[in-house]
């Protein structure tokens, strides 16, 4: 495998460092049964994560409404969403390896970050509530900027925060939505295969490293 000589880490939050699909999933149903439309299976809407809340409201009421929302339900629908995320999202558990992983590259000193398309009101406390806070000097929301991966302005924030350039960078995720924006954004892009990237595998030849977890991280780091 490469070697990697980077100053900064930028690492996805669901499905790179949380395991937040069952979390979601349950608040998604739980949306779709008040407002009387029947649940989705759990892969489904697990394969709807990746784009940030709104994106994920609307493919759930189009998967079953197997049409295309209006605004005035997509509002409502977002308004029950969320209520019902506030009362679990704190439940969601690190996958295997993700604090041993952080906990070297921390001790190497390397300045890392956290990057994703959830609202700051969720990303917060789920860091707080799964141990995982303190390793990260800056966090980066959906809606901390005005825009969200797949377009680059989250990362080119992050490096200019911690003042290197792109080229000395690297974002570790799950998508093909990570990989876009680190494309876009002139970092390297290393991926886990135990995300959820909606529902299909990582094309691999636009990666710059596959891991198994977050331990192996630090072996490709020069």
């Amino acid at each position: 495998m490469s070697q990697f000589k980077v100053s900064a880490l930028m690492f996805d939050l669901d499905g790179t460092l949380l395991n937040t699909a069952p979390e979601i999933a349950y608040a998604a149903n739980a949306m779709l049964t008040e407002l009387g439309l029947p649940p989705l299976p759990y892969a489904q809407i697990k394969g709807y994560i990746g784009e940030g809340a709104q994106v994920l409201i609307q493919r759930c009421l189009a998967g079953a409404l197997h049409d295309v929302p209006d605004q005035t339900l997509q509002a409502t629908a977002q308004h029950l969403f969320f209520a019902h995320y506030a009362n679990n999202v704190t439940d969601s558990l690190p996958f295997d390896g993700v604090q041993d992983g952080l906990a070297v590259l921390k001790q190497r000193n390397l300045k890392l970050a956290c990057v994703t398309n959830k609202p700051e009101k969720f990303t917060r406390p789920l860091l707080e509530a799964s141990g995982l806070a303190d390793f990260f000097e800056i966090v980066v929301s959906g809606d901390t900027l005005p825009k969200k991966k797949p377009d680059p302005i989250q990362l080119h924030h992050i490096c200019a925060e911690f003042d290197v350039m792109e080229m000395e960078a690297m974002l570790v995720g799950d998508s093909a939505t990570d990989i876009a924006a680190a494309q876009a954004a002139g970092c390297f892009i290393v991926t886990v295969p135990y995300g959820y990237n909606q529902g299909k595998p990582i094309d691999e030849s636009q990666v710059d490293a596959m891991i198994r977890d977050l331990t192996e991280l630090p072996s490709i780091l020069m």
